[in-house]
Protein backbone atom coordinates (compact mmCIF):
# COMPACT_ATOMS: atom_id res chain seq x y z
CA UNK A 1 0.00 0.00 0.00
CA UNK A 2 1.09 3.60 -0.60
CA UNK A 3 1.91 5.16 2.74
CA UNK A 4 -0.26 8.03 3.92
CA UNK A 5 1.23 10.73 6.11
CA UNK A 6 -0.40 11.77 9.34
CA UNK A 7 -0.84 15.53 9.64
CA UNK A 8 -1.35 17.74 12.69
CA UNK A 9 -4.71 19.39 13.15
CA UNK A 10 -4.89 23.11 12.44
CA UNK A 11 -7.46 25.84 12.90
CA UNK A 12 -10.87 25.02 11.50
CA UNK A 13 -10.71 27.69 8.77
CA UNK A 14 -7.89 27.00 6.31
CA UNK A 15 -6.50 30.18 4.77
CA UNK A 16 -5.11 29.93 1.25
CA UNK A 17 -2.78 31.96 -0.94
CA UNK A 18 -2.45 31.48 -4.70
CA UNK A 19 0.71 32.17 -6.72
CA UNK A 20 -0.02 32.47 -10.43
CA UNK A 21 -3.41 33.47 -11.84
CA UNK A 22 -3.47 31.62 -15.16
CA UNK A 23 -5.92 29.01 -16.43
CA UNK A 24 -5.35 26.44 -13.71
CA UNK A 25 -5.62 29.00 -10.89
CA UNK A 26 -9.28 29.54 -11.80
CA UNK A 27 -9.89 25.84 -11.26
CA UNK A 28 -8.13 25.99 -7.89
CA UNK A 29 -10.34 28.86 -6.78
CA UNK A 30 -13.50 27.06 -7.89
CA UNK A 31 -12.49 23.97 -5.92
CA UNK A 32 -11.52 25.91 -2.79
CA UNK A 33 -14.74 27.93 -2.86
CA UNK A 34 -16.74 24.70 -2.88
CA UNK A 35 -15.16 23.63 0.43
CA UNK A 36 -16.57 24.80 3.74
CA UNK A 37 -14.12 26.53 6.09
CA UNK A 38 -11.69 27.66 3.39
CA UNK A 39 -10.82 31.32 2.87
CA UNK A 40 -8.77 32.56 -0.09
CA UNK A 41 -6.78 35.40 1.44
CA UNK A 42 -4.28 36.49 -1.20
CA UNK A 43 -3.13 36.05 -4.80
CA UNK A 44 0.04 36.89 -6.69
CA UNK A 45 0.99 37.43 -10.34
CA UNK A 46 3.65 39.48 -12.11
CA UNK A 47 1.08 40.75 -14.64
CA UNK A 48 -0.84 43.56 -12.90
CA UNK A 49 -3.96 43.61 -15.09
CA UNK A 50 -4.33 39.86 -14.93
CA UNK A 51 -3.91 39.90 -11.16
CA UNK A 52 -6.37 42.74 -10.68
CA UNK A 53 -9.06 41.04 -12.76
CA UNK A 54 -8.52 37.74 -10.98
CA UNK A 55 -8.83 39.26 -7.51
CA UNK A 56 -11.84 41.31 -8.52
CA UNK A 57 -13.59 38.29 -10.07
CA UNK A 58 -13.14 36.17 -6.94
CA UNK A 59 -13.22 38.95 -4.32
CA UNK A 60 -9.74 38.14 -3.06
CA UNK A 61 -8.77 40.97 -0.70
CA UNK A 62 -4.97 40.98 -0.98
CA UNK A 63 -2.83 41.03 -4.14
CA UNK A 64 0.91 40.92 -4.69
CA UNK A 65 3.24 41.31 -7.66
CA UNK A 66 6.06 39.66 -5.69
CA UNK A 67 5.45 36.13 -4.37
CA UNK A 68 7.96 36.74 -1.59
CA UNK A 69 5.72 39.47 -0.20
CA UNK A 70 2.75 37.12 -0.22
CA UNK A 71 4.82 34.54 1.68
CA UNK A 72 5.64 37.09 4.38
CA UNK A 73 2.03 36.86 5.55
CA UNK A 74 1.68 34.91 8.78
CA UNK A 75 -1.99 34.03 8.31
CA UNK A 76 -1.65 31.58 5.41
CA UNK A 77 -1.94 27.84 6.03
CA UNK A 78 -1.32 26.64 2.50
CA UNK A 79 -0.29 28.09 -0.85
CA UNK A 80 -1.30 26.84 -4.28
CA UNK A 81 1.59 27.03 -6.75
CA UNK A 82 -0.07 27.61 -10.14
CA UNK A 83 2.90 28.67 -12.28
CA UNK A 84 4.72 27.02 -15.18
CA UNK A 85 6.61 23.79 -14.52
CA UNK A 86 10.14 25.18 -14.43
CA UNK A 87 9.09 27.67 -11.75
CA UNK A 88 7.70 24.97 -9.45
CA UNK A 89 11.00 24.32 -7.68
CA UNK A 90 11.99 27.85 -6.62
CA UNK A 91 8.46 28.85 -5.63
CA UNK A 92 7.49 25.60 -3.88
CA UNK A 93 10.79 25.76 -2.01
CA UNK A 94 10.06 29.31 -0.88
CA UNK A 95 6.52 28.34 0.17
CA UNK A 96 7.64 25.52 2.43
CA UNK A 97 10.63 27.40 3.81
CA UNK A 98 8.26 30.23 4.78
CA UNK A 99 6.34 27.79 6.98
CA UNK A 100 3.36 27.15 4.69
CA UNK A 101 2.07 23.85 3.35
CA UNK A 102 2.41 23.58 -0.43
CA UNK A 103 -0.11 22.49 -3.05
CA UNK A 104 1.86 22.21 -6.30
CA UNK A 105 0.34 21.90 -9.74
CA UNK A 106 1.26 18.95 -11.95
CA UNK A 107 3.78 17.90 -13.09
CA UNK A 108 5.89 18.29 -9.99
CA UNK A 109 8.62 20.03 -12.01
CA UNK A 110 10.15 20.22 -15.49
CA UNK A 111 12.88 17.70 -14.67
CA UNK A 112 13.20 14.76 -12.30
CA UNK A 113 16.11 16.26 -10.38
CA UNK A 114 14.04 19.39 -9.67
CA UNK A 115 11.06 17.31 -8.55
CA UNK A 116 13.34 15.33 -6.23
CA UNK A 117 14.59 18.53 -4.63
CA UNK A 118 11.02 19.70 -3.96
CA UNK A 119 10.27 16.42 -2.18
CA UNK A 120 13.48 16.73 -0.14
CA UNK A 121 12.59 20.28 0.90
CA UNK A 122 9.22 19.04 2.17
CA UNK A 123 11.04 16.45 4.27
CA UNK A 124 13.55 19.00 5.56
CA UNK A 125 10.98 21.63 6.51
CA UNK A 126 8.34 19.24 7.80
CA UNK A 127 5.69 20.99 5.71
CA UNK A 128 3.13 19.02 3.75
CA UNK A 129 3.51 18.78 -0.03
CA UNK A 130 0.48 17.82 -2.11
CA UNK A 131 0.45 17.53 -5.92
CA UNK A 132 -2.54 17.97 -8.19
CA UNK A 133 -3.06 14.45 -9.55
CA UNK A 134 -6.77 14.79 -10.22
CA UNK A 135 -7.34 11.40 -11.84
CA UNK A 136 -6.79 9.42 -8.64
CA UNK A 137 -9.98 10.80 -7.07
CA UNK A 138 -12.54 9.58 -9.63
CA UNK A 139 -15.33 7.07 -8.93
CA UNK A 140 -13.72 4.71 -11.46
CA UNK A 141 -10.43 4.73 -9.55
CA UNK A 142 -12.17 4.23 -6.21
CA UNK A 143 -13.85 1.15 -7.69
CA UNK A 144 -10.60 -0.09 -9.23
CA UNK A 145 -8.78 0.25 -5.92
CA UNK A 146 -11.48 -1.77 -4.15
CA UNK A 147 -11.44 -4.50 -6.82
CA UNK A 148 -7.67 -4.79 -6.51
CA UNK A 149 -7.68 -4.82 -2.72
CA UNK A 150 -10.34 -7.54 -2.70
CA UNK A 151 -8.16 -9.74 -4.92
CA UNK A 152 -10.41 -9.72 -7.98
CA UNK A 153 -7.50 -9.11 -10.37
CA UNK A 154 -5.10 -11.55 -8.72
CA UNK A 155 -1.49 -10.80 -9.62
CA UNK A 156 -1.34 -7.67 -11.78
CA UNK A 157 1.40 -7.95 -14.36
CA UNK A 158 0.69 -5.30 -17.02
CA UNK A 159 -0.79 -1.79 -17.28
CA UNK A 160 -1.58 0.46 -20.25
CA UNK A 161 -1.62 4.26 -19.86
CA UNK A 162 -3.59 6.08 -22.56
CA UNK A 163 -4.29 9.78 -23.09
CA UNK A 164 -5.91 11.16 -26.24
CA UNK A 165 -6.48 14.43 -28.05
CA UNK A 166 -7.05 14.39 -31.80
CA UNK A 167 -5.86 17.99 -32.14
CA UNK A 168 -5.26 19.83 -28.88
CA UNK A 169 -1.77 21.24 -28.68
CA UNK A 170 -1.67 24.26 -26.38
CA UNK A 171 -1.57 27.67 -28.07
CA UNK A 172 -0.79 26.49 -31.62
CA UNK A 173 -4.21 24.82 -31.78
CA UNK A 174 -5.91 27.74 -30.06
CA UNK A 175 -5.97 26.51 -26.45
CA UNK A 176 -4.10 27.94 -23.44
CA UNK A 177 -0.87 29.91 -23.27
CA UNK A 178 2.23 29.58 -25.43
CA UNK A 179 4.43 28.67 -22.46
CA UNK A 180 2.82 25.21 -22.39
CA UNK A 181 4.68 24.22 -25.56
CA UNK A 182 8.05 25.68 -24.58
CA UNK A 183 10.75 23.51 -23.04
CA UNK A 184 12.13 26.64 -21.39
CA UNK A 185 8.96 27.03 -19.33
CA UNK A 186 7.38 23.56 -19.27
CA UNK A 187 10.23 21.08 -19.70
CA UNK A 188 8.13 18.81 -21.90
CA UNK A 189 4.89 18.52 -23.85
CA UNK A 190 2.12 15.95 -23.96
CA UNK A 191 3.89 13.56 -21.58
CA UNK A 192 4.19 16.20 -18.88
CA UNK A 193 0.89 17.99 -19.49
CA UNK A 194 -1.46 15.01 -19.89
CA UNK A 195 0.60 11.88 -19.30
CA UNK A 196 1.07 12.83 -15.66
CA UNK A 197 -2.63 12.17 -15.01
CA UNK A 198 -2.78 8.72 -16.58
CA UNK A 199 0.63 7.43 -15.48
CA UNK A 200 0.12 8.61 -11.89
CA UNK A 201 -3.33 7.04 -11.79
CA UNK A 202 -1.91 3.63 -12.64
CA UNK A 203 1.05 4.00 -10.29
CA UNK A 204 -1.42 4.75 -7.49
CA UNK A 205 -3.47 1.65 -8.31
CA UNK A 206 -0.30 -0.48 -8.55
CA UNK A 207 0.90 0.77 -5.14
CA UNK A 208 3.92 2.48 -6.69
CA UNK A 209 6.15 -0.38 -7.88
CA UNK A 210 9.85 0.39 -8.25
CA UNK A 211 10.91 1.44 -11.76
CA UNK A 212 13.76 -0.58 -13.26
CA UNK A 213 14.01 0.37 -16.96
CA UNK A 214 12.35 2.74 -19.46
CA UNK A 215 12.37 2.90 -23.25
CA UNK A 216 10.41 5.28 -25.45
CA UNK A 217 10.12 7.83 -28.21
CA UNK A 218 8.58 11.29 -28.54
CA UNK A 219 7.37 13.02 -31.70
CA UNK A 220 6.40 16.38 -33.18
CA UNK A 221 5.35 15.56 -36.74
CA UNK A 222 1.97 17.13 -37.53
CA UNK A 223 1.82 20.54 -39.25
CA UNK A 224 0.67 23.58 -37.28
CA UNK A 225 -0.08 27.25 -37.79
CA UNK A 226 3.35 28.67 -38.60
CA UNK A 227 2.68 32.07 -37.08
CA UNK A 228 1.64 30.38 -33.84
CA UNK A 229 4.66 28.06 -34.02
CA UNK A 230 6.98 31.03 -34.36
CA UNK A 231 5.28 33.05 -31.64
CA UNK A 232 5.14 30.13 -29.21
CA UNK A 233 8.50 28.58 -30.03
CA UNK A 234 7.00 25.09 -30.06
CA UNK A 235 9.84 22.70 -29.17
CA UNK A 236 8.19 19.91 -27.15
CA UNK A 237 6.44 16.62 -27.87
CA UNK A 238 2.92 16.30 -29.26
CA UNK A 239 3.04 12.50 -28.95
CA UNK A 240 4.92 10.33 -26.49
CA UNK A 241 5.10 6.57 -26.22
CA UNK A 242 7.05 4.33 -23.89
CA UNK A 243 7.45 1.03 -22.12
CA UNK A 244 8.35 0.68 -18.45
CA UNK A 245 9.67 -2.38 -16.62
CA UNK A 246 9.09 -2.49 -12.87
CA UNK A 247 10.22 -4.85 -10.15
CA UNK A 248 8.24 -8.08 -9.66
CA UNK A 249 7.85 -8.57 -13.42
CA UNK A 250 5.28 -5.76 -13.85
CA UNK A 251 5.24 -3.70 -17.05
CA UNK A 252 3.43 -0.64 -18.40
CA UNK A 253 3.11 0.77 -21.90
CA UNK A 254 2.28 4.44 -22.47
CA UNK A 255 0.71 6.40 -25.34
CA UNK A 256 -0.03 10.09 -24.82
CA UNK A 257 -1.26 12.41 -27.55
CA UNK A 258 -1.79 16.14 -27.95
CA UNK A 259 -2.26 15.60 -31.67
CA UNK A 260 -2.47 12.52 -33.89
CA UNK A 261 -4.23 11.35 -37.07
CA UNK A 262 -6.12 8.60 -35.27
CA UNK A 263 -9.44 7.85 -33.63
CA UNK A 264 -10.10 7.78 -29.91
CA UNK A 265 -7.70 5.71 -27.83
CA UNK A 266 -9.15 2.99 -25.59
CA UNK A 267 -9.24 3.37 -21.83
CA UNK A 268 -6.23 2.76 -19.63
CA UNK A 269 -6.14 -0.77 -18.27
CA UNK A 270 -4.77 -3.14 -15.68
CA UNK A 271 -4.32 -6.85 -16.46
CA UNK A 272 -4.11 -9.52 -13.76
CA UNK A 273 -4.14 -13.31 -13.80
CA UNK A 274 -7.67 -13.42 -12.35
CA UNK A 275 -9.23 -10.39 -14.02
CA UNK A 276 -8.64 -7.06 -15.70
CA UNK A 277 -9.95 -3.50 -15.54
CA UNK A 278 -10.54 -0.92 -18.27
CA UNK A 279 -10.54 2.51 -16.61
CA UNK A 280 -12.00 5.62 -18.21
CA UNK A 281 -12.91 9.03 -16.83
CA UNK A 282 -16.51 8.12 -16.04
CA UNK A 283 -16.61 4.40 -16.71
CA UNK A 284 -14.92 1.19 -15.67
CA UNK A 285 -15.22 -2.37 -16.99
CA UNK A 286 -14.20 -5.60 -15.31
CA UNK A 287 -13.04 -8.58 -17.41
CA UNK A 288 -12.88 -12.16 -16.12
CA UNK A 289 -14.25 -15.62 -16.83
CA UNK A 290 -17.23 -17.53 -15.44
CA UNK A 291 -17.45 -21.25 -16.17
CA UNK A 292 -14.87 -20.75 -18.90
CA UNK A 293 -16.84 -17.97 -20.62
CA UNK A 294 -15.17 -14.56 -21.09
CA UNK A 295 -17.17 -11.92 -19.24
CA UNK A 296 -17.23 -8.11 -19.60
CA UNK A 297 -19.04 -6.26 -16.79
CA UNK A 298 -19.71 -2.54 -16.56
CA UNK A 299 -19.35 -1.37 -12.96
CA UNK A 300 -21.96 1.04 -11.60
CA UNK A 301 -19.55 3.29 -9.71
CA UNK A 302 -21.95 6.10 -8.91
CA UNK A 303 -24.53 3.96 -7.12
CA UNK A 304 -21.87 2.50 -4.84
CA UNK A 305 -20.18 5.86 -4.33
CA UNK A 306 -23.49 7.43 -3.28
CA UNK A 307 -24.24 4.60 -0.87
CA UNK A 308 -20.82 4.55 0.80
CA UNK A 309 -20.66 8.31 1.23
CA UNK A 310 -24.12 8.43 2.77
CA UNK A 311 -22.96 5.85 5.29
CA UNK A 312 -19.50 7.37 5.84
CA UNK A 313 -19.32 11.07 4.79
CA UNK A 314 -15.56 11.21 5.48
CA UNK A 315 -15.05 9.23 2.25
CA UNK A 316 -15.94 12.43 0.39
CA UNK A 317 -12.52 13.70 1.38
CA UNK A 318 -11.14 11.36 -1.31
CA UNK A 319 -13.36 12.68 -4.12
CA UNK A 320 -11.36 15.79 -4.98
CA UNK A 321 -7.72 16.82 -4.70
CA UNK A 322 -8.20 20.21 -3.00
CA UNK A 323 -10.84 18.83 -0.67
CA UNK A 324 -8.51 15.99 0.28
CA UNK A 325 -5.59 18.30 1.10
CA UNK A 326 -7.73 20.67 3.14
CA UNK A 327 -9.30 17.74 4.98
CA UNK A 328 -5.87 16.29 5.73
CA UNK A 329 -4.60 19.60 7.08
CA UNK A 330 -7.68 19.80 9.31
CA UNK A 331 -6.86 16.36 10.67
CA UNK A 332 -9.90 14.70 9.12
CA UNK A 333 -7.96 12.13 7.05
CA UNK A 334 -4.38 10.96 6.41
CA UNK A 335 -2.71 12.59 3.41
CA UNK A 336 -2.21 10.46 0.31
CA UNK A 337 1.43 10.42 -0.77
CA UNK A 338 0.90 12.30 -4.02
CA UNK A 339 4.41 13.76 -3.77
CA UNK A 340 6.03 10.33 -4.19
CA UNK A 341 3.55 9.30 -6.90
CA UNK A 342 4.29 12.53 -8.78
CA UNK A 343 8.05 12.01 -8.36
CA UNK A 344 7.90 8.49 -9.82
CA UNK A 345 5.73 9.78 -12.66
CA UNK A 346 8.48 12.31 -13.39
CA UNK A 347 11.07 9.52 -13.37
CA UNK A 348 9.14 7.60 -16.02
CA UNK A 349 8.39 10.65 -18.18
CA UNK A 350 11.96 11.92 -18.15
CA UNK A 351 13.09 8.36 -18.85
CA UNK A 352 11.05 8.38 -22.06
CA UNK A 353 12.61 11.71 -23.10
CA UNK A 354 16.09 10.43 -22.27
CA UNK A 355 15.53 7.16 -24.12
CA UNK A 356 14.21 9.02 -27.16
CA UNK A 357 17.31 11.25 -27.24
CA UNK A 358 19.75 8.35 -26.75
CA UNK A 359 17.93 5.87 -28.98
CA UNK A 360 18.06 3.09 -26.39
CA UNK A 361 16.60 1.79 -23.16
CA UNK A 362 17.70 3.53 -19.95
CA UNK A 363 17.78 2.30 -16.36
CA UNK A 364 16.18 4.09 -13.43
CA UNK A 365 19.66 4.80 -12.05
CA UNK A 366 20.69 6.41 -15.36
CA UNK A 367 17.66 8.68 -15.30
CA UNK A 368 18.40 9.81 -11.75
CA UNK A 369 22.11 10.33 -12.41
CA UNK A 370 21.69 12.19 -15.70
CA UNK A 371 18.65 14.36 -15.01
CA UNK A 372 19.56 18.04 -15.54
CA UNK A 373 17.84 20.89 -13.75
CA UNK A 374 15.56 23.11 -15.85
CA UNK A 375 14.42 25.20 -12.89
CA UNK A 376 14.59 28.97 -13.22
CA UNK A 377 16.57 31.03 -10.77
CA UNK A 378 14.40 33.69 -9.12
Amino acid sequence: MIEMAEVPKMAKVVKVGIIGTGIIAHEHVAKYRAIADVEIVAACDILPDKLENFCKQYEIPNSYADYKKLLERDDLDLVSVCVHNNLHLPISKAVMQSGKHCYCEKPLAGAYVDALEIVKIAEETGKKLHVQLGRIYTPAVHAAKKFIQDGNLGKIYHARSYGYRRRGRPFVDGYAEKEFNSKYWAGGGALYDMGVYHISQLLYLLDLPKVERVVGKVYQELPMNEQRRKEGGFDVDELGCGFVSFENNITMDILESWAIHAGDFPNSLLAGNKGGLSIGVDEIYFYNEISGYPLKSRIDTYAEQYRTRQIDPTLRLYDDSQQHFVGALQGKCPLLNTAEIALQTMLISEGIYMSSNLGREVTADEIVENSKSLAHKL
